[in-house]
């Protein structure tokens, strides 16, 4: 009996009630906190960035409220250099203040490519190689030969450009083509004591170009080959030689200094033992 006469007793009631209205206080205090917190209900539609620079999305991006992040860049010809390529969340999204927007940026530099060896291909072969690596085929200067259609040499702005070098995308690069021979005859150029590069650079300003390549045993690293000179040309360098515009001229290298005092023969001999004792070509050392 003594249990049930707490219900009636006055002063427990009271006490049930303070309880009560303290945990509706509460719960009414935890949700308005949470209402504020998350601004429930204030949400707004997120504006489109694309196609701006940082410097002009900043301003945008505190007046809203917002916090920004530039996570990516890529390289795109829809977009100018530097603006907003993409955006997260996209736009007309409805985003909430404080909210961080993920963006990815068109780069400021051209997209790099290597350009390829053309050299000895034919030239409609090197013009689907060009467009394969995102280059544009250039000026077509054709010189004697005797490789017709084949390309003897690429050029980037008048100059030689070698195979590997790196240039913006879309880049003509201007070919060199042999015609075949035009009965113009030039002289021999000696060569002799020269390095490869060298010869080639001689060669090139009478329109001749270097053929075959030999090394003998002396050359074995590809340091050897850079530093190596002819001791031997086939067409020899003699009094009066010539031979047409646009041919090429054979040569052996060594390391040895004594082989430049081997004389030349006159006359085109049999490199048959002369093959047995060399080593192969320059593309061993490539």
């Amino acid at each position: 009996m003594a249990f049930w006469k707490i219900f009636i007793n006055k002063l427990f009631w009271i006490h049930l009630g303070i309880i009560l209205l303290s945990v509706i206080f509460l719960l009414i205090v935890t949700f308005i906190s949470m209402k504020i917190y998350t601004q429930h209900g204030k949400s707004f539609a997120l504006p489109d960035f694309t196609g701006l620079t940082e410097a002009q999305f900043q301003n945008l991006i505190k007046k809203n409220n917002l916090r920004y992040s530039i996570i990516d860049s890529i390289y795109s010809d829809n977009f100018p250099k530097g603006t907003v390529v993409e955006q997260v969340p996209k736009a007309n999204e409805h985003v909430k203040k404080n909210r961080k927007i993920f963006f990815t940026i068109n780069s400021w530099t051209d997209e790099q490519v290597s350009v390829p060896n053309l050299i000895d291909y034919s030239m409609r072969n090197a013009r689907v190689m060009l467009e394969s690596f995102g280059l544009k085929l250039g000026e077509l200067v054709y010189i004697p030969s005797e490789f017709a259609n084949l390309v003897l040499g690429q050029m980037h702005n008048g100059k030689p450009i070698e195979p590997g070098t790196t240039v913006p995308k879309g880049t003509s690069i201007d070919l060199l083509i042999g015609k075949g021979f035009g009965g113009e005859m030039t002289s021999v150029p000696n060569l002799k004591g020269l390095d490869k590069k060298v010869s080639e650079q001689i060669l090139q300003r009478v329109y001749l170009y270097v053929g075959a390549v030999i090394y003998d045993e002396t050359v074995v690293t590809t340091n050897d080959s850079a530093t190596a000179f002819v001791w031997r040309q086939n067409p020899v360098a003699k009094e009066g030689a010539a031979i047409n515009v646009g041919a090429s001229i054979n040569i052996w290298l060594t390391k040895n200094e004594a082989k430049l005092k081997t004389v030349e023969p006159l006359y085109e001999e049999d490199d048959d033992e002369s093959s047995e004792s060399d080593t192969s070509f320059e593309d061993e050392f490539i």
